[in-house]
């Protein structure tokens, strides 16, 4: 039993550095054993959609579940050129930070954001939301899947873990994500703020277990 615990343990653990390589080395910290709060796996279905025109993918590296869904309909940019080399082929791959994209206005019909808003700093996430507005056509649709994160009771785990299975149609895909807990409450409520203050309507939202759907329209 204690061989199969430390087993665990390691996979945990080498999870959170692979999923922390998704952030700027320079916010890279060594993490302990007791920082670690693992919640219950995850069950996230992402059925199909239809969209016209190119599909821009905030944060597609990695997995890159949106571009295995949608293929070269997908435009993928990520801030990890790393992250973007080892996503599937199918999708264009761009080196951007989402905080200043350099597509020019109303060039997209729809863009995506797979659990990358917790990868983003939440003073961040407001600027992140009017780069979206500004390349989306009107009408156009911001679709986001991500983390729910309670209040932080233990001070001492302050790393998170989401343990996935990704449903696709004809597919599923098992991965996690390892990022520093805010340090105030997140969930759905924070970005249909923050997507109301940046002129979005919210078209539909819904929470299950530690993750959310939302998906917001440019008026």
């Amino acid at each position: 039993m204690r061989k199969i615990k430390i087993i665990i343990f390691i996979a945990i653990v080498s999870l959170v550095f692979l999923s922390f390589a998704r952030r700027p080395i320079d916010q890279q910290k060594k993490i302990s054993r007791e920082q670690i709060h693992r919640f219950e796996r995850q069950e996230v279905t992402v059925e199909d959609f239809d969209t016209e025109g190119y599909i821009l993918d905030i944060g597609g590296g990695g997995e890159g579940v949106i571009g295995q869904l949608k293929g070269q309909q997908v435009i993928a940019i990520d801030i990890s050129k790393r992250e973007l080399e080892e996503a599937p082929p199918g999708p264009l791959k761009i080196v951007m930070d989402a905080r200043d994209m350099k597509f020019i206005d109303e060039s997209f019909n729809t863009v995506t954001v797979f659990f990358t808003f917790m990868y983003i700093n939440s003073s961040d996430h407001q600027k992140v939301l009017e780069e979206a507005f500004r390349v989306l056509i009107p009408g156009g649709r911001v679709l986001i899947w991500d983390g729910i994160f309670p209040e932080r009771i233990d001070d001492k785990k302050d790393v998170a873990v989401f343990p996935l299975k990704v449903k696709l149609p004809g597919k599923e895909i098992t991965t996690g994500y390892g990022v520093r807990w805010p340090e105030k409450e997140q969930g759905v409520a924070h970005y249909m703020d923050l997507a109301k203050n940046v002129g979005f309507e919210v078209i539909s939202h819904r929470e299950k277990d530690q993750w959310f759907f939302l998906e917001l329209k440019k008026r």
